[in-house]
């Protein structure tokens, strides 16, 4: 009697982790030409999620197909009309102002130490989340240092003041005023045009992504510096979508996430940084011919003067767009972690 209790125990518990799960997802990833959605998102929501939940369909996009800009798409997402979204960080601050502390510029240009941040940081991004935009923090991941494209020659941060520079975020942007130049607002697809017809003087973005979308072509000069951060991906579920999945498959859909998509993407973006800058300054490359920009060595004294920006003038900021609560959580995750106090 016992072994067949076992067994129908064992089914019921089954059956509810099967039939828990809704039945339909619609999904938008990160950018569909660049290795993030390729390589992890993609098979990540069309093979893993499938295998655990093969009772789910899912309807998987990217950010360049549904052609929503900024925090739109988190707005959709909040309303229902997407259950799980990957997106920019700095593309959705304005309607969350505690996601800009993961990514304030200048924070570090270190990868391992990116990691750290990302993870002190999860529990206010998963409250900020959940109370902006009525959704569960699921995971973090970045695309490669975000380096300085410039058309004219430069050597050093003090030679930016009164360019117009394509800012990667807005936190960026008021890094770049900070220092003399004008932040631009412009969308990715546009820069590679702008930089050519002289609209801008230099932008920001990730090195590999710009060398394969050809800023490497209409740009001369590489700055290493990761003036804008790292550009993390936030993906996150409706709310109510996750609450119909029961406790046992939120956690392990959770654990897959980590696994299958989160992990090996920090992995690859380690990767991606140092070959971005191989492939656009005439070294070997392992994704196609390289550019043949000139690279300008990080000066010790721009880390410094980029730092100290940080601290007096982009971090104030930010603290007058936050709660106390939210300033005081910065400063218990990564202040402790970069050695900042905000205030």
């Amino acid at each position: 009697m016992r072994t067949s209790y076992n067994i129908v125990l064992g089914l019921t518990v089954l059956s509810a982790s099967l039939f828990g799960a809704p039945t339909h997802l619609r999904v938008v990833g990160s950018w569909g030409s660049l290795s993030m959605y390729q390589e992890f998102e993609k098979p990540f929501w069309k093979k893993e999620f499938v295998k655990e939940f093969p009772n789910t369909k899912v309807r998987l996009s990217s950010l360049g197909q549904v052609k929503l800009k900024g925090p739109a798409v988190y707005r959709e997402l909040a309303k229902g009309v997407f259950d799980v979204v990957s997106t920019v960080g700095d593309y959705v601050v304005s309607d969350s102002q505690a996601i800009a502390g993961l990514d304030l510029p200048m924070l570090t240009s270190n990868i391992e130490t990116a990691r750290k941040i990302a993870d002190s940081y999860h529990d206010t991004l998963d409250e900020a989340l959940k109370k902006d935009f009525n959704a569960k923090l699921l995971g973090v991941a970045p695309y490669p240092a975000q380096v300085l494209f410039c058309k004219d020659k430069m050597t050093s941060l003090q030679d930016l003041k009164g360019r117009k520079i394509r800012a990667s975020g807005a936190s960026v942007a008021v890094f770049l005023e900070s220092i003399g130049a004008t932040g631009v607002t412009m969308s990715y697809s546009e820069v590679p045009q702008a930089l050519q017809r002289g609209v801008i003087d230099c932008a920001v973005t990730g090195g590999l992504s710009g060398y394969q979308s050809g800023w490497g072509e209409v740009s001369k000069y590489l700055y290493p510096l990761a003036i804008g951060g790292w550009d993390y991906v936030i993906t996150a579920m409706n709310l109510d979508t996750w609450n119909k999945f029961t406790i046992e498959e939120q956690k392990k859909l959770l654990i897959s996430i980590k696994t299958n998509l989160t992990d090996p993407s920090w992995t690859k973006t380690a990767y991606e940084t140092s070959e971005g800058e191989k492939c656009l300054t005439g070294q070997e490359c392992s994704y196609g011919k390289a550019a043949s920009m000139i690279l300008v060595k990080v000066k010790d004294t721009d880390k410094a003067f980029g730092k100290e920006t940080l601290i007096k003038k982009v971090i104030p900021e930010w603290v007058k767009k936050v709660s106390p609560a939210v300033v005081k959580e910065w400063n218990d995750s990564i202040g402790k972690i970069v050695h900042i106090e905000a205030k």
